[in-house]
């Protein structure tokens, strides 16, 4: 999952051509024969899952925000940030699970988490597919895809800067524009198109909703609507305490900030445009597999898995571990599987920014 970012693709300087990467066969079939057992997700993990995130997250929130000590409101701040970021992640899965196999599961993280972050399913339903389109991944086609690798060096910062300001572009966005939307025309199409997809690429257009989707997109865009003006009007009169408003921008911004900095290392971001084989594809992203701890925080939701989930995106997050072993255990040493893996987010963040520096 990624947020808005304004920035120039053409910003990107020349670099010589790249030689075409073929698709390992051996890999793909491998990887398809291995795990044809592990596509069904298991609803008692979904919901356990995302109900003990909603808990903890809203639960350190208030915590932190009730306490008189900085030091705790700082630590209650920080795992209200992480919980909340994990089942925030949880919209990845939305966007490939079969949803009749989770039944009423959309409806429940929208509930919990979708509407109180202000990022209901349909930001990123509709979107995130087309970043797994087998022409359009690495394209200009493709809402989660810049060239960051080939860009200037004060394209890394920038990218993540911007994402601290991501809860008031939301609050503009569902409590103003949303409601004004409706009543003119011509800012209605300006905000489907602009202003209603979680994505990197500037150049990205969504069209209109039809049909089922429409209804779906109309529904809950008023209820974050009504939420993100409750809120608003509730910090406005004082009903909800300025300190509980802050520190849930605070704590949003903290959300998006993790979200970013994990997008920064989702892939190698190499690609100038052209369409790319599966196994190249697979190798311009990133997996951080065990023994490292920490992208269990960072990279949550089977994130840590990303290259592996470009092979198999029908397989559930809490199948990834498993489809990882089983590939590890059988293909051979100089099989491409291995050059995804990375030990860890400094190393990825150090070759990318590397990366920039190269002249062109």
């Amino acid at each position: 999952m990624t947020t808005s970012l304004t920035m120039d693709r053409t910003s990107a300087g020349a670099s010589p051509a790249r030689v075409a990467i073929a698709d390992d066969r051996a890999m793909l079939k491998a990887a398809a024969d291995l795990t044809r057992d592990l596509v069904r997700p298991d609803p008692r993990i979904y919901w356990a899952d995302l109900i003990v995130s909603a808990l903890v997250g809203y639960g350190a929130l208030a915590a932190a925000v009730m306490t008189s000590s900085t030091g705790w409101a700082i630590l209650a701040g920080l795992v209200s940030m992480l919980a909340l970021y994990r089942g925030m992640s949880m919209i990845h899965e939305l966007t490939h699970v079969k949803h009749s196999a989770l039944p009423g599961f959309r409806t429940g993280w929208n509930l919990l988490i979708g509407v109180p972050m202000m990022i209901p399913s349909f930001m990123y339903e509709g979107v995130h597919n087309l970043h797994h389109a087998r022409t359009r991944y690495g394209t200009s086609e493709d809402p989660e895809y810049l060239p960051l690798a080939l860009m200037k060096p004060w394209t890394l910062p920038v990218f993540v800067i911007v994402s601290l300001l991501a809860p008031i572009g939301l609050l503009i966005r569902f409590a103003i524009l949303a409601p004004l939307s409706a009543l003119i025309r011509p800012l209605r199409e300006a905000v489907v198109a602009r202003y209603s997809a979680l994505s990197i690429n500037p150049s990205f257009r969504r069209r209109m909703p039809t049909g089922e989707e429409r209804t779906r997109w109309t529904l809950w865009e008023a209820v974050t609507s009504v939420w993100a003006i409750a809120l608003i009007g509730a910090a406005a009169t004082g009903v909800l305490p300025l300190k509980a408003f802050v520190a849930f921008v605070l704590v949003g911004s903290g959300v998006a900030l993790i979200n970013q900095v994990r997008t920064l290392v989702a892939h190698l971001w190499e690609n100038e445009g052209e369409v790319m084989t599966v196994t190249a594809q697979y190798l311009d992203s990133v997996n951080v597999p065990p023994p490292a701890l920490l992208p269990a925080l960072w990279a949550p939701i089977g994130l840590r898995y990303h290259a592996l989930h470009h092979l198999l995106p029908g397989v559930p997050y809490h199948a990834l571990g498993e489809a990882h072993r089983r590939l590890s255990a059988v293909l051979e040493p100089g099989s491409p599987y291995y050059k995804a893996n990375y030990a860890g987010l400094p190393g990825l963040v150090s070759k990318l920014t590397i990366a920039t520096l190269r002249p062109r």
